[in-house]
């Protein structure tokens, strides 16, 4: 029988992450510092909006660009937060988190050959999702002595003639980092110059640590040519409720909302109503999760470079990138044994791609005493190998 699966498909890798988590989910009182996803459960004014949405009966499909107060809220949202303007009924989408979104940008604007700059360390999928959008994925590493922000230098760099989109995510996953406004503006100032499409991943944009998150559309001549992405999972604690949104001019988001009409049809009702109350209600608990965020973010920081551990200081997201080169480990061959001999469950900085390797991610999206823990056994693994 010949082979019924696309090279696009068969050429990608399974996700770099999922091997220690099968291997994890095996074993009894595993510690996880992997998932990247928030231990909190959704607060209970944004619990109970969804509750009463399916109490009211509202199970049908919503409009294919959701419902219209949502949308509505959204945009009066990043007015407020951002001072960048979207017409709710053209330039806002709800997609099934930012993963459907980030799916639509690339697949709406890339023919076959086109090519999409994409710096890393960074999520897993955004390669992947190039690839299978027909385009070519062009990596740009980035390091730690550059506080793992991308230059507008290193982008112009790898410019061609096919090039027709940089592809970014800040505050960073894995490494925590966060782009400074001056580093945005090179990335600006390169897209402008070579007439480029900015695919920009804000997920983390509330969580941020003593510094300021900038909105990429929000920067001077970017509204035009910037595809924001955004959702409630991270911010929210809505991980399970699959809500995201696009922001995008009325001409690119019409050609994003006919893969989602053809592909989805519509996101989740009961989510919808719940991201609702979250824009309306869910402020006070954002601060509160902000703040134990950073409480935990200073204890696993602190705790990596007591073992030997060098840890960039991650000031977004829920992340620590620390480097495992004292132990004269590789990173995956670190985690594996730090998972098997003591029960601590990282990712390999190499899953994240160019400039991750060396590196474990550690999300610190786990209680604090679980994260010390942690620490205790970690400190046992160093003291045999650090």
């Amino acid at each position: 029988m010949r082979t019924f699966i696309s090279r696009r498909v068969a050429s990608v890798p399974p996700s770099g992450i999922r091997r220690f988590f099968d291997i994890a989910a095996t074993m009894p009182d595993v510690i996880s510092l992997g998932v990247g996803e928030p231990d909190f459960v959704t607060p209970a004014p944004i619990l109970n909006a969804g509750i009463a949405s399916l109490q009211r009966g509202e199970t049908a499909y919503t409009s294919n660009s959701g419902i219209a107060a949502l949308r509505e809220a959204l945009s009066a949202h990043l007015s407020r937060r951002y001072g960048v303007e979207y017409d709710p009924e053209h330039e806002l989408l709800i997609t099934v988190g930012v993963s459907e979104a980030l799916y639509l940008a690339v697949t709406a604007i890339l023919d076959p050959g086109d090519e999409v700059i994409v710096p890393q360390p960074c999520f897993v999928s955004y390669v992947p999702e190039v690839i299978f959008a027909g385009g070519t994925a062009v990596t740009l590493p980035t390091y730690v002595h550059d506080g793992f922000q991308v230059t507008g230098a290193a982008i112009e760099a790898r410019v061609t003639p096919r090039t027709k989109a940089i592809l970014i995510g800040y505050p960073n996953n894995p490494t925590g980092a966060v782009l400074s406004r001056e580093r945005m503006l090179e990335i600006a100032q390169a897209a402008q110059k070579h007439d480029l499409i900015v695919i920009s991943d804000e997920i983390y944009d509330r969580l941020v640590y003593g510094v300021e998150h900038v909105c990429f559309a929000a920067l001077p001549g970017m509204r035009a040519r910037t595809i924001l992405l955004g959702g409630f999972s991270k911010d929210y604690a809505m991980t399970g409720w699959r809500i995201g949104y696009v922001a995008a001019p009325a001409e690119l988001l019409a050609a994003m909302r006919k893969v989602h009409q053809y592909t989805i049809m519509s996101a989740p009702t009961t989510g919808q109503h719940a991201a609702l109350a979250a824009l309306a209600q869910g402020e006070e608990h954002v601060q509160r999760m902000v703040a134990e965020y950073d409480r935990r973010r200073r204890l696993i920081v602190g705790g990596c470079n007591a073992l030997g551990l060098d840890c960039f200081e991650p000031r977004g997201a829920f992340y620590a990138f620390p480097s495992v080169a004292r132990t004269g480990m590789s990173d995956e061959e670190f985690a594996e044994r730090l998972l098997l001999e003591e029960q601590v469950a990282v990712v390999p900085g190499n899953a994240f791609g160019e400039g991750g390797a060396g590196y474990v991610r550690m999300c610190y999206a786990q209680s604090y005493e679980k994260i010390e823990q942690a620490l205790e056994r970690i400190h046992r693994f160093m003291q045999r190998y650090g």
